[in-house]
């Protein structure tokens, strides 16, 4: 073991010393009796990462990697009520949710950080913004957003009715496994001919999803599909990169991020042709280098 640490190449050999002294995971109270899980790995400009609905901080495995290796620095949280966060009764709402994204900018004392937000997660880094004025925030990334606005009112008449909020609640609450098993299908855009994915990889996504409170599941869903964050992207003075997959089924593109490009003044738009919705992992090799060079830039 000695002679083979001696033989090492120093790049790797520095690289591992380096990666093991900022390897820490941590929970970090951002509300009286509410504790979030936080991972918090690598050196460099901060990257934080804002899991989607309903999912954890796991799903950005592969992003992670590539991230620390490139030489950043990357947080990535659990969500109250997901993962292994605290679940507490309340507090689903986007304002509360993003008081917590400012306490974790806060307590780990982070500057020049970019928000990368993935579908839900989209509204914490427009709202953080419009809350809490951008502090400590350089950059921000939309990926298959949920941003500006998904309810059918009647001045977004091409959102979604209220009823297709209310059968999913509804599914939810019959069936919350068989909703998510069904859903994670459609959200990687599996079918008879396209498998981008492999069962064991997907039963893990639908476990992801599972480890969530039925409460905060149902409350976080509720607030996606009804939140109106149109009035809230002038206030995004940063550079934002802006990704969505043409074939996303869960959050369509023409509704969101077509919309958002729009809207928000200094963003580069780019769609992904016949990306469904999980595109972190079925895109993951070309979104990893999409964010590299947005963070490089």
């Amino acid at each position: 073991m000695e002679n083979s640490v001696m033989n090492a190449s120093p790049s790797l050999r520095d690289y591992d010393f380096d990666i093991r002294q900022h390897n820490t995971d941590k929970y970090i109270e951002t509300a009286q009796n509410v504790r979030l899980y936080v991972k918090d790995y690598g050196k460099g400009k901060p990257v934080i990462l804002i899991h989607g609905w309903p999912l954890s901080n796991e799903m950005w495995e592969y992003q992670i990697e590539f991230l620390v290796q490139n030489n950043f620095r990357v947080i990535a949280y659990d969500r109250r009520g997901f993962g292994k966060s605290s679940q507490p009764w309340n507090g689903y709402d986007f304002d509360t949710l993003t008081d917590d994204l400012s306490e974790i900018i806060e307590q780990l004392q982070l500057e020049e950080a970019t928000l990368v937000g993935f579908s839900m997660g989209g509204g914490e880094v427009v709202r953080y913004f419009s809350r809490h004025h951008g502090k400590g925030v350089a950059k921000a990334v939309l990926v298959s957003s949920i941003i500006p606005f998904l309810l059918k009112t009647e001045d977004n008449p091409d959102g979604r009715p209220v009823e297709k909020s209310e059968s999913t609640a509804a599914s939810i609450n019959e069936d919350r496994i068989g909703f998510l098993d069904n859903f994670g299908k459609i959200f990687f855009g599996v079918n008879i001919i396209n498998k981008p994915l492999s069962t064991p990889l997907l039963e893990y996504y639908r476990n992801l999803c599972s480890v969530a409170s039925p409460r905060a599941t149902l409350q976080c869903a509720a607030s996606l599909n009804t939140t109106d964050f149109r009035d809230e992207l002038s206030s995004i003075k940063v550079p934002t990169l802006i990704i969505h997959g043409d074939d996303d089924k869960i959050v369509p593109m023409e509704l969101t991020s077509k919309k958002a490009s729009e809207s928000i003044a200094n963003n580069t738009y780019i769609v992904y042709e016949g990306a469904p919705h999980g595109l972190f992992y079925t895109e993951r090799e070309k979104l990893n280098e999409d964010l590299l060079d947005f963070l490089n830039s």
